[in-house]
């Protein structure tokens, strides 16, 4: 008897039991049967107050972000319902953070400094010593060390002619000595062929000063060594042109009252760190005819060439090349009364080098 009344018991408090349980699982496994008839409770009441207080709030699909887990803006399933401080924090605090840091890096301005970067004085010291007693300070500094005296040479051609009829030899040599300003500036050239007398040779002397960053304005004498007695009263500018062309333009006055000219110019042209092209030209100029020096009025000759180097180190370098020489108006007739080719092409093999 006591048996049966506890069966009969558990027989109606099953389904109160069944439907609690089902109260508690997850919205997505009642949704897997939907076929299936929920138990009947034998207490309604009950069941209604127990599914008021356990439903979750409806749910509107159509808002939710279906992008998967991982992807930029998609929401981990972790994350729905169970983690809302995680839920936040994947919503991009920690990306938002990233993003003000890339911004600044992002913003840095590119306009130029303002001006008031420019307003204090060119020279600090001014500001505790004073600008007076600091430019003359800086005066006295600059007088010492452009006075210091420096020895530099160089010969800039010293070459082997090859050339038809007889082999030939050219030199072209200058240096200084002084300071940044002043210098005593030398120069010699000349030309000849083998076994001969030189067909041109001088030599001058000149004082250098500096006119600007670049030019060197030159006077002195110039003492003609071959050929007829010449000395020449001498004035002209050296430097480096626009474009890195280095530019040597002088006139000459002789004792004799001759009026001549000279312009050389060349430009290094580097194919490698160590080897070099460099081309050059040459124009003679005169006031008048020379017959004696065999040099005719206006353009006496020009002379043009192409050299080819290769420095082993700055201060040596041997090159080879080929030079092409024209002799011009009256300058041509010369040359053909004396039995001279006024047009003379030589293939040139030397060195440049300096100390």
């Amino acid at each position: 008897m006591r048996t049966g009344a506890f069966i009969l018991l558990l027989a109606s408090a099953a389904p109160a039991y069944a439907q609690e349980h089902a109260a508690h699982q997850p919205h997505e496994v009642q949704a897997d049967a939907p076929d299936k008839a929920p138990p009947q409770s034998a207490h309604p009441e009950q069941e209604s107050e127990i599914q008021a207080a356990t439903a979750l709030p409806p749910m509107d699909h159509g808002s939710m972000d279906h992008q998967q887990p991982g992807e930029p803006g998609g929401m981990d399933s972790g994350a729905v319902g169970h983690d809302p401080a995680g839920a936040m924090e994947m919503d991009g605090a920690i990306d938002h953070s990233a993003h003000g840091a890339m911004d600044k890096v992002a913003g840095i301005p590119e306009a130029p400094p303002p001006p008031e970067a420019f307003s204090g004085p060119a020279y600090a010291a001014d500001a505790f010593v004073g600008s007076q007693t600091m430019a003359a300070s800086r005066a006295a500094v600059a007088r010492v060390v452009s006075g210091l005296p420096v020895f530099w040479f160089m010969a800039d051609r010293a070459e082997y002619r090859v050339r038809q009829g007889k082999d030939g030899y050219l030199w072209d040599v200058q240096g200084y000595y002084g300071g940044d300003i002043d210098k005593f500036w030398f120069k010699s050239e000349g030309e000849g062929v083998f076994s001969e007398n030189p067909e041109s040779a001088e030599v001058q002397a000149l004082w250098s000063h500096a006119i600007g960053p670049w030019w060197d304005l030159q006077a002195g004498v110039r003492q003609d060594l071959a050929g007829p007695d010449r000395t020449h009263a001498v004035v002209g500018v050296q430097g480096l042109a626009p474009y890195l062309f280095e530019v040597d333009a002088a006139a000459f006055v002789s004792n004799k009252g001759d009026v001549t000219a000279r312009i050389e110019g060349e430009l290094d042209q580097r194919i490698t760190q160590r080897l070099i092209l460099q081309p050059r030209a040459e124009i003679g100029l005169s006031a008048q005819d020379i017959p004696e020096l065999g040099i005719g009025a206006g353009v006496d000759r020009i002379e043009a060439g192409l050299r080819l180097r290769y420095e082993f180190v700055r201060e040596f370098a041997p090159y080879v090349g080929i030079d092409q020489e024209w002799r011009l108006g009256q300058s041509a007739d010369y040359a053909r009364a004396a039995g001279e080719d006024p047009s003379v092409t030589s293939f040139v093999v030397g060195v440049r080098l300096w100390f």
